[in-house]
């Protein structure tokens, strides 16, 4: 037997032998291989925590089998599993020889549904798997599978620019079905960046954070046939930052019934929103202007306001092989935060840096925060908001009198804090006598 494990508040749980498979799957079309870019691959999971671990023993068995919905579900089996195969049967009845734990993602023989020629869109069948384990006990679960796939999309939207610091931002929503059988009840998320929700409603759970947050909305009713959308109403509102440059909210939508795609994670907790439900007016798609995507989509947000990063004159003295320290400051006079879009760059006077910034990679190992070449040293500012600043501190082996450089530059060349006064960003570093 496995060792106990500890299941939450100190409390142990055993752990149990299991057999597990979806229970619902949509299958592409006969020979079709469009479809959801998105879905997550049919799973087979059987484990018998009886069975010994290290054991590659072939005295487990795993049966699938799909008699009875011949005309609309066939089973393919793919690899070989070592000496030979490990699956034998057909394409209606499958029996693998396994040990104590398999997984179909990982392991090299599969099992899974497919479509049977002559099936059509939205046609039913089940599939009923068995695990016999080595000493004779059965395990049993079953999937319906429908032929046909509903393909969520959600329209893109285009950068929204020029808004005034705290003001609303209006989110239009609007979801298609590229599928070929209707969508049976709709999963929504949305995510926002520096952005906080306007209106928190019914069907939505909300999980927040001091610089935006994620809502999950369901509507487990809705239906959406092949070709069809749904505007989402009222519009999303979120309110801008008053401060922050760049933003950017997200969106993402999925059938309730298949659950989310893959890689979309989804928070399991939130409060409910205390505000009017949100709805889903059904409406042609013929009637929705722009592109839909699968999967997350994300907008951009900027705000219509600049930073203004001030860097300040150093006069160093000291006769030649003196050391001196050196402090470089860089100052956000606001009113903008553009985020970690900004950049220090150094150019040493005559001298030789015999230390400078490091940053902790491990307990009690760093490495140079700034890139050295051409001898500059060039140093991520990080956030600094509105007020805000941040010293760069080397050391210095002076060589005599001369002049070097300290300037503060974007990131992208294209311009992150559209900086109202240029005049501020190059300052001086002296040797003097």
């Amino acid at each position: 037997m496995l060792p106990l494990l500890l299941a939450g508040c100190g409390s142990v749980t055993e752990r149990k032998s299991s057999l597990t498979a979806p229970e619902l799957f949509y299958l592409r079309p006969y020979g079709d291989r469009t479809g959801s870019k998105t879905k997550v691959p049919f799973h087979v999971q059987a484990e018998d925590v009886g069975a010994s671990r290290g054991s590659v023993a072939r005295d487990h068995r795993l049966t699938v089998d799909v008699s009875g919905s011949e005309s609309v579900v066939r089973l393919r089996t793919v690899g070989l599993g070592g000496n030979g195969p490990r699956c034998h049967g057909g394409t209606v009845r499958v029996t693998c020889e396994l040990g104590g734990d398999y997984d179909s993602w990982a392991d090299l023989d599969r099992v899974y549904p497919v479509a049977a020629k002559g099936s059509g869109p939205g046609d039913t069948g089940v599939v009923r798997f068995t695990f016999t384990t080595g000493d004779g006990k059965r395990m049993t679960t079953r999937t319906r599978v429908v032929v046909g796939e509903p393909v969520v999309k959600v329209r893109t939207l285009k950068a929204v620019v020029g808004v005034r610091p705290g003001a609303d931002v209006t989110v239009p929503l609007v979801v298609r079905n590229d599928g070929e059988v209707p969508v049976k009840g709709l999963g929504l998320k949305l995510g926002s960046e520096f952005l906080d929700f306007r209106q928190r409603y019914a069907n939505c759970r909300y999980s927040l954070r001091s610089h935006g947050g994620t809502a999950v909305c369901r509507f487990p009713g809705l239906r959406i046939p092949p070709g069809g959308a749904v505007v989402l109403r009222p519009a999303v509102r979120l309110r801008a930052s008053r401060t922050r440059t760049y933003t950017s909210f997200s969106q993402v939508a999925w059938p309730l019934d298949s659950g989310p795609g893959r890689d979309i994670a989804v928070p399991s907790r939130g409060d409910h929103g205390d505000g009017p439900a949100l709805k889903a007016v059904v409406t042609s798609a013929r009637d929705t202007d722009g592109t839909f995507t699968e999967g997350p989509v994300s907008t951009a947000v900027r705000l219509d306001i600049h930073a203004d990063y001030e860097v300040f004159g150093v006069e160093l003295h000291g006769s030649s092989g003196v050391r001196r320290q050196l402090r470089l400051r860089v100052r956000n006079n606001g009113p903008g935060n553009p985020g970690n879009a900004i950049r220090l760059v150094f150019t040493p006077p005559p001298s030789g840096v015999v230390k400078e910034p490091m940053r902790e990679i491990d307990v009690d190992a760093f490495e140079p925060l700034c890139d050295s070449a051409d001898g500059t040293y060039t140093c991520p500012v990080d956030e600094l908001g509105p007020g805000e600043s941040r010293d760069f501190v080397f050391t210095l082996r002076l060589y005599g009198p001369g002049e070097g450089s300290v300037t503060v530059e974007d990131e992208i060349p294209s311009g992150g804090r559209r900086d109202a006064n240029p005049g501020n960003d190059t300052a001086a570093v002296t040797v003097l006598p």
